[in-house]
């Protein structure tokens, strides 16, 4: 009963400490989301961008695991190239150290209790009251919920008297083949706690208590270092060749990384106990193994820094393209809900890239319509009908499931800006269904006239095709700036366009009324009037994502 009692103890206080962190990094998120998702974009640009943009992200979400997944995730919808998630991985590895040295740091030096207390009193207060900081509110909590995860932990660690770890002290005789086997054991720990950070807790909190050494620690760190490879795995199951790449990627570079480091294992801990020398005891031993732990994920940073774009060349090769069968005209959006829970700010980036696809649908099917004009007949507009109807079912799907990813992202932890941004891209994402309702319900108008006999004049239709140029000019505009905030030149460019819809619709419809006037044929002008209209109502959802554009934080 008592090993029963001290697996509970243990357990509760892994789940504590998982608990703060987690609450900490959605704390930070809250509080840096704007800011964070602009120092995402960074990592589009050079691989040192891309690496410093994965440390600085992986250091405030407080999971490596979260990054990587995140970043598989960004490959699969094509926001990401493989050399550039190559980087991203290689800093969230580096920014991934930074728990540990927090814990080293402040979790065994100072009496955590009077710390982490106050700051869970101060930090429910703050994420209580209706102010705009609320995430740091839970960030402070997070943080002393952590480190009283922490003490609990170091608490319900048993004090095992040195004769009794003889079997440790074999397994750890500092040959390659022991330093394996406790690699082998940080793995299946992490693998188990589901987090890299949990687990090096619990190394540390070894460590601290004497339970094993520090070369034994600094081996369980590298074999955490594999297990925590399992989460991008599992993210890349059913997506696109370029995301298993990816995947595959992160567990390489870890495992390379690892071994590498086992085979030159004394020299670097020669090399970590010359940064940071003294005997390796108590309080010190945590703050060397944290200092082993940045070490070797620089010094693998550095390694394969150079041979990024081989070692992507090296991937494609072992993943090769498959000739992915997809049904046509299903729309297919992977994600994991977890990743979601993980980064929620970062997971709003992720549905811009599918808003911007759904905007160059729009824009394909209207070119067809405008095209359509210029020779219509029986056979080409039932043609065009059949092809802008499933285009049109296609969107639809695409509003299904991009509402209802934007909505899970609604359920954690976003800050106000963050909210009242998805609201404006749930707004996007329905204003471009309707317009692909729109085009085809034109469609259907112009199949009719043409089934009907009401084909339009040629003098009508010189008059319609520079109204259908301006608001394919005004599509174009939407298109190219659909990922942005509109500047106030550009928002007055936008009324501009939509003012000039506007009067040359009324022109054309007191053109229409003028021959119903003459004695043409009634029908025919009264289609015509409302093709017309249905053409101005694309140029009014322009508008108005133009205006959720100026409103764009």
């Amino acid at each position: 009963m008592e090993i029963v009692g001290l697996l509970f103890r243990i357990g509760g206080s892994l789940g504590l400490f998982l608990y703060g962190m987690k609450v900490m990094g959605d704390g930070i998120q809250q509080g840096a989301g704007d800011r964070l998702q602009r120092t995402l974009g960074f990592m589009t640009g050079s691989r040192l961008s891309a690496i410093i943009t994965g440390l600085f992200v992986t250091a405030i979400i407080q999971s490596s695991s979260a990054t990587t997944v995140m970043v598989v995730s960004f490959v699969n919808a094509g926001i990401l190239t493989l050399t550039q998630a190559i980087g991203v991985i290689m800093g969230a590895n580096i920014g991934t150290t930074v728990t540990a040295w927090v814990v080293s740091l402040i979790g065994f030096t100072l009496n955590i209790s009077n710390l982490a207390l106050p700051a869970v009193g101060l930090g429910f207060i703050a994420r209580t009251m209706k102010w705009k900081h609320q995430g740091l509110g839970n960030a402070v909590m997070g943080f002393g919920l952590l480190f009283l995860g922490i003490d609990f932990l170091t608490r319900s660690m048993p004090s095992i008297d040195p004769e009794n770890l003889e079997f440790l002290r074999t397994l750890g005789n500092g040959s390659f083949l022991s330093m394996l086997a406790y690699a082998g054991i940080g793995l299946v720990i992490t693998v188990a706690v589901h987090s890299s950070s949990a687990s090096t807790a619990i190394m540390l909190t070894m460590a601290y208590k004497g339970i094993i050494d520090f070369n034994s620690a600094a081996a369980m760190i590298l074999g955490a270092n594999i297990g925590t490879t399992i989460d991008a795995m599992l993210a890349s199951i059913g997506t696109k060749t370029a995301a298993r790449r990816a995947a595959l990627v992160h567990v390489l570079f870890n495992v390379i990384g690892a071994l590498v480091a086992l085979a030159f294992f004394d020299p670097l801990v020669s090399l970590v106990k010359f940064i940071c020398p003294g005997d390796s005891a108590n309080a010190l031993v945590t703050t060397q193994i944290a200092m082993f732990h940045t070490t070797f994920n620089v010094l693998n940073t550095l390694l394969f820094f150079p041979f990024v774009r081989p070692f992507a060349a090296f991937v494609t090769i072992l993943v090769k393209d498959k000739d992915e069968k997809v049904k046509e005209n299903v729309y297919r959006f992977a994600y994991l809900s977890a990743s979601i829970r993980d980064t929620p700010e970062l997971s709003i980036l992720r549905s811009k890239s599918e808003i911007s696809d759904m905007a160059g649908l729009v824009f394909i099917m209207y070119q067809k319509l405008r095209a359509s004009l210029q020779s219509l007949n029986s056979e080409s507009a039932e043609a065009l009908v059949a092809d802008l109807r499933e285009k049109e079912e296609y969107a639809d799907q695409m509003r299904e499931v991009l509402t209802v990813y934007l909505m899970e992202c609604t359920r954690s932890m976003l800050n106000r800006r963050s909210r009242y941004k998805v609201a404006l891209l749930l707004r996007k994402i329905a204003d471009l269904e309707d317009m692909t309702d729109d085009c085809y319900s034109v469609s259907l108008l112009l199949e009719r006239s043409v089934r009907k006999n009401q084909i339009f004049k040629r003098k009508e239709m010189a008059a319609l095709d520079p109204y259908m140029g301006l608001v394919e000019e005004f599509l174009t505009f939407v298109k190219e700036h659909l990922g942005g905030k509109l500047t106030r030149e550009q928002g007055l460019y936008a009324k501009e366009i939509e003012d000039k819809i506007d009067a040359l619709r009324n022109k054309l419809r007191k053109l229409g009324r003028k021959r119903i006037e003459e004695g043409v044929d009634v029908k025919t002008e009264l289609l015509f009037i409302d093709l017309v209209r249905r053409v101005e109502k694309l140029g009014d959802y322009c508008y108005s994502i133009s205006h959720s554009m100026m409103r764009m934080n």
